[in-house]
C-alpha cells in the first residue's frame, strides 16, 4: 500500500458502504450483507475486494447492468440440490442466500449443493465457505467470471479467474480456508497495482504475441479487448504445470455453467454482440457438508488441527522461520486492521468522495480530508 494511504476506521467504512448501497436502491437488510462481505475482505487484508470494489458496484447499478434488488427464483429443488436464478441482482445477497440453502440441506441430509445462474460479482468467495465453517460444516465455493485467462498454448482470454474455495473447521481458533483463483493473479490485484502506480510483475500476464506484459494501465484497458490475458496457475506452457491451472479453471467453469444452464466463457463479458452493455450473468456453485453426518465434529476438528500443526512444524527452508497454512495470514490480519483501520490510497479516496457527494451523504467526514 502506498505511503500516501490514510487509515480509516473499520466501523466508518462499513457504515458508509451500507449507506451507499441503500442510497442506490439496495434494501437495507441486503445492503448490510453486501457491506459485510466487502468489509470482511478489508479485514482479511484482501484490498482487491473490499472498499476498493464499492465504486464498481455503484457504477454497475447506476448503468442498469446490475439490479439493486435480488429476487431469487428456484428453478429446480430436491432434498439435497437446488438450482437458483439470481435475476442479475446483488451477487453478495444471492450467494449468501444460496449458501444458507445449501447448509439447510446439509444439516438434514449430510450434503447440500446449490447451483446459481444469472448472478453478479459476489466479493470474496471465502466469506461463504466461512458461513459453513461456523456451523460445523465444510464449505466449498466456486464461481466463474468474465474472460481473462488464456488456455495453455493460447493467447486469447477465455476463462475467468474462477476461484476454488475450501473451508473446514479445526480445533484451533483459525479454520483452514483455501481461497485461490485458478490464475496466477486476478484482475483485482492488478487494479490495486494501478491505484498504487506500480508495474505488473512479469509472468502474470501475456500479450497477443505470448510475451510478458507489465504495463499495468495498458493491461487493464486491454483485458476486456482481448489484447492481454492472465496466465493460469503454473504459468505459460506445461513445464511448470500451467495446463493444471487451465484444467482447474475449466472445472470451475463447468460447475458454474453446465449444472444450472447458465452463461459461460465469452457469454460473461458484460457486452452483447453489438457491443452494448448487459448483465454479466455469472454462475456460482455452493457445496456444504455437515461433518457430523460423517464423524463426530470434535474428532474431525482434532484431526484437521493435527494436520495443519504438523505442516507448520515441518522443517523450514533456509531464511524462513515460519510455515503458514491456508487462512492463517488473513485470520491474523483481522486484528491488525481492526486496530489501525483500513488503508485507503489517494485514488480510492477520490472514489469515496465522489460517491459521498453524488449521493449527498453529507454526514461523512473522512480522515483523509484536509
Amino acid at each position: 500500500m502506498s505511503e500516501q494511504a490514510v487509515y480509516v476506521p473499520v466501523e466508518i467504512l462499513h457504515r458508509f458502504m451500507q449507506d451507499v448501497f441503500v442510497a442506490v436502491g439496495v434494501p437495507e437488510e441486503d445492503a448490510c450483507i453486501c457491506a459485510d462481505v466487502l468489509i470482511a475482505s478489508d479485514l482479511r487484508g484482501i484490498e482487491s475486494h473490499g472498499i476498493g470494489r464499492l465504486k464498481m458496484y455503484y457504477d454497475r447499478i447506476r448503468a442498469g447492468v446490475q439490479f439493486p434488488t435480488s429476487r431469487l427464483e428456484v428453478i429446480t429443488d430436491t432434498p439435497t440440490t437446488t438450482v437458483v436464478d439470481g435475476g442479475h441482482g446483488m451477487g453478495q445477497v444471492i450467494a449468501y442466500r444460496a449458501m444458507e440453502m445449501a447448509m439447510r440441506k446439509a444439516r438434514a441430509y449430510g450434503l447440500g449443493a446449490v447451483a446459481v445462474r444469472n448472478s453478479t460479482h459476489f466479493g470474496i468467495a471465502g466469506y461463504y465457505a466461512l458461513m459453513a465453517v461456523a456451523q460445523g460444516m465444510i464449505g466449498m465455493v466456486f464461481t466463474n467470471a468474465r474472460p481473462s485467462i488464456a488456455p495453455t498454448f493460447g493467447v486469447q482470454p477465455m476463462l475467468g479467474t474462477n476461484p476454488i474455495v475450501f473451508g473446514a473447521p479445526t480445533d484451533e481458533e483459525c479454520p483452514f480456508l483455501f481461497d485461490g483463483a485458478t490464475s496466477i493473479t486476478q484482475r483485482g490485484k492488478i487494479e490495486v497495482l494501478e491505484r498504487e502506480g506500480r508495474p505488473t510483475p512479469a509472468g502474470w500476464v501475456i500479450d497477443q504475441q505470448g510475451e510478458a506484459a507489465t504495463d499495468t494501465s495498458a493491461i487493464l484497458r486491454g483485458l476486456g479487448q482481448d489484447r492481454y490475458a492472465l496466465l493460469p496457475l503454473g504459468g505459460a506452457g506445461e513445464e511448470f504445470g500451467g495446463h493444471k491451472g487451465y484444467g482447474l479453471a475449466t472445472i470451475v467453469e463447468i460447475l458454474c455453467a453446465a449444472l444450472q444452464g447458465g452463461s459461460y466463457l465469452h457469454g460473461l463479458t458484460g457486452f452483447d454482440a453489438q457491443g452494448r452493455r448487459q448483465p454479466y450473468a455469472l454462475g456460482h456453485f455452493f457445496l456444504a457438508m455437515d461433518i457430523a453426518h460423517f464423524i463426530p465434529l470434535d474428532e474431525f476438528k482434532a484431526i484437521a488441527g493435527g494436520i495443519v500443526r504438523q505442516l507448520r512444524a515441518s522443517r523450514k527452508a533456509p531464511g524462513h522461520d515460519r510455515i503458514w497454512t491456508a487462512g492463517e495470514k488473513e485470520h491474523e490480519m483481522e486484528a491488525v486492521v481492526r486496530a489501525q483501520g483500513v488503508p485507503v490510497n489517494p485514488h480510492l479516496q477520490r472514489e469515496i468522495l465522489v460517491m459521498r457527494d453524488e449521493l449527498k451523504l453529507a454526514a461523512y467526514r473522512f480522515p483523509f480530508e484536509a
